[in-house]
C-alpha cells in the first residue's frame, strides 16, 4: 500500500515539478534581458504570441516538493523570485527613463485622441456664374386667346355682307328725294361694316329734323327707309294726335338709340339697331313746352296720347315694343322695320 501511494504521488507531483523548473533566476534574469529590448506598451498594438506548453522536465525528488522549496537551494517560494525580478528591472538604467506602467493604465482602455481643429478653415469653392440666356431674335408670339365658354357668335344675317357699291343705287337716290320733300334735314355718313359683329348700313344718312316743324335730337343715324318712316309717321299720325289729345303741336322728340352694333339682349340673334332699322323714342316735347316721357304710368292725359301713338305704330312699323311688353322697353318706343314673313307686324 505505502508503494502504491507513493508512485500515485509521483505521478501527481511532476507536472508541478516541471512548472516549478521554467521559473528559476536563470529563466527570470533571460526574461529580462529580452524584455528590455520590447518596445513600449503604448508602441505595441499586436498582442504577444502564446508561449506554447513547456516539455515536462524530470523533477525533483519527492521530498523536496512536500518541503514546498526548488531544488536551486534558495529555500524561497516562487513570490520570492518575482521580487528579485522587480528588484532587477529598478536597478536598469533605464527605468527612470520608462518607468513601468501600472496595472491601472494598462487594463485602461485607450482614448482616441479628439481631431484638432485646423487653423485656416477651407474656404468652399465659389459657385460658377452662370451664363444668362440670349434672347431669341423673335420674341415668341402670344397664343391666340380661346373664346370663353358659352359665349357664342351671332346668328349669320344675309344682310351683314351688304357693302356700298361705287355708284348709289337708284332706290336709294330715290328716298332721299322724297326726305326732301317732306322737309327732312340729312347730311349723308360713311358706310358702317363691322365683319366680326354682322353690323352693316351700306347707305347711313344722320337726320337733323323729322320734317318742317319737329326736330330730332340727339342726331340720329339710320337707313334711309327707315329715316323716311319716321318722318311720315311723325307728320301723319304723332302730329294730329298731339293736336288732338293734348291741344298743342308736337315740337320734336328726343330718341333713346338709333344704329348701335349690338345683338339683341339675351339672343345671339343681330338686333335691327345694328343695321340702323329702329328708332328708339324716349319722350315727345310740345309747342307749349310740356314733354310727355314714356313710362309705364304717366298721368291720365300723357297716357291717352302714347296709348294712341303706340297702336297707330303698329302697321307703319313691322316691331312696335314699349312699357309692359319687357324690361329692356320699360321707359320707351321702340320701332323698327324687320322685315317679315308676308310682310306680317309684331306690336307688343
Amino acid at each position: 500500500m505505502a508503494t502504491l501511494s507513493l508512485s500515485r504521488l509521483c505521478r501527481l507531483a511532476l507536472p508541478l515539478a516541471a512548472a516549478a523548473l521554467l521559473v528559476t533566476p536563470a529563466m527570470a534574469k533571460h526574461h529580462h534581458r529580452h524584455k528590455r529590448h520590447l518596445p513600449p506598451a503604448s508602441q505595441s498594438a499586436a498582442p504577444a504570441p502564446e508561449t506554447p506548453p513547456a516539455t515536462p522536465v524530470p523533477g525533483s525528488r519527492p521530498q523536496d516538493l512536500e518541503n514546498g522549496t526548488e531544488k536551486s537551494g534558495q529555500g524561497k517560494p516562487r513570490a520570492d523570485g518575482s521580487d528579485d525580478f522587480l528588484n532587477q528591472q529598478k536597478s536598469d538604467p533605464k527605468w527612470d527613463a520608462r518607468p513601468p506602467r501600472s496595472k491601472s493604465a494598462q487594463s485602461a482602455p485607450r482614448m482616441e485622441s479628439e481631431p484638432q481643429t485646423p487653423d485656416v478653415v477651407p474656404t468652399p469653392p465659389q459657385k460658377p456664374t452662370e451664363l444668362e440666356p440670349e434672347p431669341p431674335e423673335t420674341a415668341p408670339q402670344p397664343a391666340e386667346k380661346p373664346e370663353p365658354p358659352g359665349e357664342e357668335k351671332m346668328l349669320p344675317d344675309p344682310r351683314s355682307a351688304d357693302m356700298p357699291a361705287e355708284t348709289m343705287p337708284a332706290e336709294e337716290t330715290a328716298c332721299r328725294e322724297r326726305l326732301k320733300a317732306l322737309g327732312v334735314e340729312f347730311e349723308e355718313h360713311k358706310a358702317e361694316h363691322d365683319a366680326e359683329i354682322g353690323c352693316s348700313i351700306p347707305y347711313p344718312i344722320i337726320l337733323k329734323t323729322l320734317g318742317k316743324s319737329i326736330g330730332i335730337s340727339p342726331g340720329t343715324e339710320l337707313n334711309c327707309q327707315m329715316a323716311e318712316a319716321a318722318a311720315r309717321f311723325m307728320a301723319e299720325i304723332v302730329q294730329p294726335t298731339a293736336k288732338a289729345e293734348l291741344g298743342a303741336d308736337l315740337k320734336s322728340i328726343d330718341q333713346g338709340s338709333a344704329f348701335v352694333c349690338r345683338p339683341r339682349n339675351g339672343t345671339r340673334k343681330l338686333s335691327e339697331h345694328a343695321f340702323g332699322n329702329a328708332l328708339d323714342i324716349a319722350s315727345f316735347t310740345l309747342s307749349d313746352g310740356r314733354k310727355i316721357e314714356v313710362g309705364p304710368a304717366p298721368p291720365e292725359k300723357d297716357a291717352k296720347f302714347l296709348d294712341a301713338v303706340r297702336k297707330a305704330a303698329c302697321g307703319p312699323f313691322k316691331t312696335v315694343l314699349g312699357p309692359g311688353s319687357d324690361p329692356d322697353h320699360a321707359l320707351h318706343f321702340h320701332f323698327d322695320l324687320e322685315p317679315r314673313r308676308q310682310g306680317g307686324t309684331f306690336c307688343q
